[in-house]
């Protein structure tokens, strides 16, 4: 007995809800890009504060937390992008 093929399509309007989702998504985006902003502007102060008292510890927690807000606008912008590729490459999977 052969098993039938299973396909995958996703689409925004196969649902109720779908927009609404869609603005969810975008919402939260911007928040976690505002708080990206956030935590850059306060590593960035820390940093400073940390070399301007020769405090190394604040210096580097300071360091820290510029790269990782950075890192982590880098991934929100790309967060998109890096699913599309990652779904596309699983349905090349055979």
């Amino acid at each position: 007995m052969p098993i039938a093929d299973v396909t995958l399509s996703p689409s925004t309007s196969a649902l109720p809800g779908s927009a609404a989702l869609q603005q969810l998504a975008d919402g939260l985006a911007s928040w976690a890009l505002i708080a990206a902003l956030v935590a850059l502007l306060l590593g960035a102060a820390l940093w400073a504060l940390g070399s301007h008292t020769q405090n190394m510890h604040q210096s580097a927690q300071g360091r820290r937390a510029v790269v990782a807000s950075l890192v982590a606008a880098v991934l929100i912008g790309a967060a998109p992008a890096l699913v599309n590729f990652f779904f596309h490459a699983g349905l090349r999977v055979h």
